[in-house]
């Protein structure tokens, strides 16, 4: 009997090879010298199963430390490893990953390994969750500063209500699949492997429904206007996103729905803007009380409170109210309300108006404002 070669020779790796490095040596030879790439080749086929045996006992450790100790003897009785096993080859996990690449890189993917590949459930195809939806909302100022709650109406798939998904006219049922036997896969053999495919008949349903549900047309599901409720969190701004579980469109094969995602769109207010969570606003004065001071009154999201202001106020001086902003989203507090001042020009006087205004600016020479002098002054520094 010839004498086997070393493992490390046959897949081209070092004895230090990491599990990655040797499961990728052996992809790249398996691939070249597949029987099924090579027909009628049996020096292929030979190194095929030379290049299996050894990445079997190289990709699994125990074995492994064995042969690093023992050789192909295997153990100290010396019982060896026994040759390539081709039923515990199908049935090892490892091999079914490396195998499910292989087989995707000589068939063209899709196909599955052995009498079952694991990616579907027995009897059809495994669920699969229904489609995310997204829409977008809109609120108002106030709502998204306080919170509140709105119905949304979405179209949407839902499970039909006639045949509760199942896809089949009432008093009949699916039956199972005559040409994949229920499994929602067909094999065929290729060489000595037998390859599994998506079953064309029931195109992996594992079922086909003779008697098909009016309502649906047997794809378990109908369109359906919905409503449903919206929590909005206090402090919510455009942009952000508020996810609703199960709220997206029926599943598949008894699949969970999807989700749904709502975009929020802040509508603008007529006299607040928004600065993160504080609130803005302008507040009109006129000269008698940006002068003297004054006590006014200053709208809120809440209604109306008092503010002074102080004699000789500037227009668009701001003053701050606390707590008077949007509430924080994810946390606590609120933000501040920011009051500009805005001192307006009267456009129409009387003329007892005109006389005050004149007898005003007949003083104003000898008692004018700070920022006036200092105008005056760099116009002059400038000119002359």
């Amino acid at each position: 009997m010839a004498q086997k070669r070393d493992y490390y020779e046959v897949l081209g790796v070092a004895k230090d090879a990491t599990p990655e490095q040797i499961k990728k040596a052996y992809r790249k030879k398996a691939v070249s010298c597949h029987p099924d790439r090579n027909p009628g080749d049996k020096e292929a086929e030979s190194r095929f199963k030379e290049l299996s045996e050894a990445y079997e006992v190289l990709s699994n450790p125990k074995k492994k430390q064995m042969y690093d100790q023992f050789g192909h003897a295997g153990g100290p009785q010396g019982q060896g490893f026994g040759g390539f096993d081709f039923e515990g080859f199908t049935q090892s996990g490892s091999f079914q990953d490396i195998f499910g690449d292989i087989f995707g890189d000589i068939f063209g993917g899709g196909g599955g390994f052995g009498a079952g590949s694991g990616r579907r459930r027995r009897g059809g195809m495994r669920a699969r969750a229904g489609a995310d939806l997204q829409t977008q909302l809109d609120v108002t100022f106030e709502e998204a500063a306080f919170g509140g709650e709105k119905v949304l109406t979405i179209p949407k798939l839902v499970q039909c209500h006639d045949c509760s998904g199942s896809g089949a006219q009432k008093g009949t049922q699916a039956e199972s699949c005559p040409e994949c036997q229920g499994r929602g896969e067909v094999q065929f053999q290729q060489g000595f492997f037998a390859v599994s495919r998506t079953c064309p008949r029931c195109h992996g349903r594992g079922e086909v429904i003779p008697n098909p549900c009016k309502t649906c047309g047997g794809s378990g599901k109908t369109q359906k206007r919905s409503q449903i409720a919206v929590k909005i969190p206090p402090g919510i701004d455009t942009g952000q996103r508020l996810k609703l579980n199960r709220e997206g469109e029926a599943g598949e094969h008894g699949g969970p729905p999807g989700d749904l995602y709502v975009v929020i769109n802040v509508l603008t207010h007529d006299f607040f803007d928004r600065d993160g969570s504080n609130v803005v606003c302008e507040v009109p004065v006129t000269f008698a009380q940006a002068a003297l001071g004054a006590e006014i009154e200053v709208p809120t999201l809440e209604g109306r409170v008092k503010m002074k202001i102080p004699s000789g106020t500037q227009t668009h001086r701001i003053f701050r109210l606390k707590n008077k902003g949007i509430a924080k989203l994810g946390s606590f507090g609120r933000g501040d309300q920011l009051v500009r001042i805005v001192i307006e020009t009267p456009t129409k006087l009387t003329s007892e108006q005109k006389q005050l205004f004149k007898k005003l600016a007949e003083t104003e020479g000898e008692n004018s404002q700070p920022k006036h002098h200092t105008f005056f002054e760099k116009v002059k520094d400038i000119f002359e």
